[in-house]
């Protein structure tokens, strides 16, 4: 019998994968879902030798339906929810005056409402087991600049969402909480790392080092130190904390 299911979106890469893979200690089903879906085939053999069940589920949760197929076929599967963690979501770190209306209905479309249809679609399974939801935003919800507008108008707007739900789940048995990553080290953002250095005629090394200044940290964070405060905020020794921002980033927000 599974007796613990967790799901992961965004979980072919970065911060999803590493998360799916450190749940996979905790939960005895883990549910992979993302729009790669080969390369989620490979996460899931790493799931399944951690010891969980894994369900992969390739779609696209920017497409409406996409929320209720996942919750229907994990439930088919499993027959329970306990944890949703929603990290699907690339916004571009475009200029604000570059900004197209496509860009912002993008991004919004995917990381914003692609989590809530998900977390309301499931909120029902979630009373059932008194369960945890955990939405991922990023600090620039509390440093936002021009350069990078999107990423930290949709961050802060995940925030809200967070407690909104957090609060509807103080009458409901369901915990709901955010965490903020600072700059952790995933292929985005070594890609993004990349582009940067092009365009200011930059080594890759003399890039990462001068955008570490420019944060005001010593050292990028890693995937995996995001997936074990996910998995924290989600175990029962987290049970009381809820409507909360967990910002984990070197202390980039306190140098400013």
């Amino acid at each position: 019998m599974t007796t613990s299911v967790a799901i992961v979106t965004g979980a072919s890469s970065g911060i999803g994968k590493a998360t799916a893979l450190r749940l996979a200690r905790d939960f005895s089903a883990v549910v992979l879902a993302s729009r790669s879906g080969e390369t989620l085939d490979r996460v899931a053999e790493e799931v399944k030798a951690a010891g969980a069940e894994a369900l992969v589920l390739e779609l696209d949760l920017s497409a409406a339906g996409a929320a209720d197929s996942l919750v229907s076929r994990s439930l088919e599967r499993f027959g329970r929810i306990d944890a949703i963690v929603n990290i699907a979501g690339a916004v571009p770190g475009v200029d604000l005056f570059q900004l197209s209306d496509e860009h912002w209905d993008a991004a919004m479309a995917l990381k914003f409402h692609g989590a809530r249809r998900l977390t309301l679609r499931a909120w029902e399974a979630l009373m059932a087991s008194k369960g945890s939801v955990i939405f991922i935003s990023g600090t620039g919800a509390d440093i936002p600049n021009a350069a990078t507008a999107a990423i930290g108008t949709i961050n802060a707007a995940i925030e809200a969402l967070a407690k909104a739900f957090a609060d509807r789940g103080l009458r409901d048995g369901v915990q709901v909480n955010s965490v903020s990553p600072g700059p952790v080290m995933t292929g985005r953002r070594q890609a993004m790392i990349a582009t940067w250095a092009t365009a200011n005629k930059l080594g890759i090394e003399e890039a990462k080092a001068r955008l570490l200044a420019q944060a005001g940290i010593s050292r990028y964070g890693e995937p995996e130190e995001i997936a074990d405060l996910i998995a924290f905020t989600v175990s029962p020794a987290a049970r009381w904390m809820t409507g909360t921002v967990l910002r984990m980033d070197g202390g980039e927000v306190k140098s400013r």
